[in-house]
């Protein structure tokens, strides 16, 4: 007798399960979740963007409510449909219908594989899956990142280098970071946001800030490589980023004397030899400097020993001898001679007030006529006037 119950009793729960297990079934009920994107790999802070199909295969309207299922703790999800947010969605007969999903990955995750499930649930209860999966890459950490597309730049020392800089708050809370830059001695920083200068900044979590970043070098930097640490720090959370700003130098001349006399006395047809002073006042070496002379008195010559000075080194300077000879037919008077070093980076120019003298021959010359001539005066006055 007890085995005919308990036979009629299993009889019983099999024709049951049999009725249940097709309702179970139409969680197909003609339903289908699609996305092409089941699999992806993400970074901590990122957002997934999925465009999701209900495919509605029955020929009845499906009225559906819409969810996410075994989402990780804090992560979050949106879903949208023709702008609107949505977490019902109905599909005519044969027909299919999308909506947006998007998952937001928290900045403090473990890295790995994570699971969850899109489900679509009917009027009956019959519930459709879309298993999901998300790979985090990295392990989540409170960071804060700054860069730059453009960290190199290149100009003379008398330059500006501007740099734009993106400040990301990757952590869970805003900050406020103070900017600092070590720069080499006689240099400036200054930073600024949304045009006016600042010290510092503040960033919401998981958003950014366009920093620009305003370097003036030293007058007197040298050519070469010079790099300019930035830091932005907020308590723990900091970064930095090396800018870097090549100096290719500034290009002087001066042309002088070593007593800085621009003067001097020659004797019509004479020759005086004036030594000069070419001096390097950039901050590169100087190469080839050629030495001329430019609107001389007419009949006067110039020249220069060396006439080509091969290289000047920054800062320094270099003697060279420049013989002046006086035309013949110099009278008296003040003459200007103008001297030039140049090079295809840098000239400088020098005016010299030659003052020339009256020869001493015609100076005692002019003396001998003056005696004669009152010589001849005493002797006339003596010989007649004693009539």
């Amino acid at each position: 007798m007890f085995k005919r119950k308990s036979f009629i009793l299993l009889t019983l729960f099999t024709l049951l399960l049999s009725m249940v297990m097709p309702y179970k079934a139409s969680a197909a009920e003609g339903v289908t979740l699609y996305t092409p994107l089941t699999g992806l790999s993400l970074t901590p802070g990122e957002t997934a963007n999925y465009e999701v199909e209900i495919i509605n295969e029955s020929n009845q309207v499906k009225n559906l409510e819409l969810a996410v299922s075994d989402l990780p703790k804090k992560w979050s999800y949106t879903m949208t449909a023709d702008g609107y947010g949505v977490d019902h969605l109905s599909v005519k007969p044969n027909s299919t219908k999308s909506f947006q999903l998007d998952i937001e990955v928290p900045l403090k995750v473990e890295k790995g594989a994570y699971n969850f499930d899109v489900t679509a649930t009917s009027e009956t209860g019959a519930v459709t899956t879309l298993p999901m999966t998300v790979n985090i890459t990295e392990q989540g950490v409170f960071k804060t990142e700054l860069t730059s597309d453009q960290t190199n730049m290149e100009g003379d020392s008398e330059s500006t280098f501007t740099y734009d800089v993106e400040l990301l708050n990757r952590t869970a809370s805003e900050q406020r970071y103070s900017l600092k830059a070590d720069a080499p001695s006689g240099w400036q920083v200054n930073f600024k946001a949304n045009g006016k200068d600042v010290t510092s900044v503040t960033v919401g979590s998981n958003q950014s800030s366009n920093i620009t970043v305003e370097v003036v070098p030293s007058k007197q930097a040298s050519k070469g490589t010079y790099e300019i640490p930035v830091t932005a720090q907020a308590g723990q959370a900091n970064a930095k980023l090396t800018l870097e700003s090549v100096i290719t130098g500034t290009y002087g001349l001066e042309l002088t004397t070593p007593d800085g006399r621009l003067s001097s006395d020659i004797q019509a047809g004479d020759t005086d030899v004036i030594t000069l002073e070419v001096k390097n006042t950039g901050t590169s070496k100087l190469e080839n400097v050629e030495l001329s002379a430019a609107n001389t008195p007419s009949e006067w010559d110039v020249t220069f020993e060396p006439g080509t000075i091969s290289e000047i080194p920054a800062g320094q300077s270099v003697k060279v001898d420049a013989t002046v000879k006086a035309s013949d037919k110099a009278i008296a008077g003040d003459y200007v001679v103008e001297m030039k070093a140049s090079t295809p980076e840098a000239t400088a120019n020098s005016q010299f007030r030659m003052s020339v003298k009256t020869s001493m021959v015609w100076g005692f010359a002019g003396l001998a006529i003056i005696i004669a001539v009152v010589v001849g005066i005493i002797f006339l006055v003596r010989k007649y006037g004693r009539r």
